[in-house]
């Protein structure tokens, strides 16, 4: 059963996306970030070439003809021919889709309203099913 971690308390999303993504692939995981509004997905992929400012996060859209060799994948389209199935970050606002292919769900959950209520809504909806959280404080961790 996929496992489930909630990353709240997020002052910017995206960044800290970003150092979750760059953690996971420390520790040799796959990751596919999903990102269906395109301008979140271009700014994660252009985070990606900045952060860590002294390492180097092999990264490419999930439609790139390099997706079945390249570690960390952005995508927002259907998620069931996925290159991988190990870590799906969440970065929509929605139930992803196909998210119990994956090993690992990772949402991060911003610190306006906004994002918050319809993530109460996503983590009831794994609860109910009875998956596996975990959550983690981010304003509190400080990252």
């Amino acid at each position: 059963m996929t496992r489930i971690d909630f990353y709240h308390g997020a002052a910017n999303k995206a960044q800290s996306a970003c150092r979750l993504i760059s953690a996971l692939h420390a520790e040799g995981r796959k990751v596919l970030v999903y990102a269906p509004e395109e301008g979140l997905a271009t700014q994660i992929d252009r985070l990606l070439w900045m952060q860590p400012a002294t390492g180097f996060v092999p990264h490419c859209r999930a439609d790139s003809p390099l997706a079945a060799e390249t570690p960390i994948l952005i995508g927002g389209g259907p998620l069931d021919d996925a290159a991988h199935h190990d870590v799906l970050v969440n970065l929509d606002g929605e139930l992803p889709p196909a998210f119990s292919r994956f090993e690992q769900l990772v949402e991060i959950v911003g610190v306006d309203e906004a994002d918050r209520q319809p993530a109460r809504i996503r983590f009831k909806f794994y609860r109910d099913r009875g998956y596996a959280i975990t959550s983690h404080d981010l304003a509190r961790s400080g990252a």
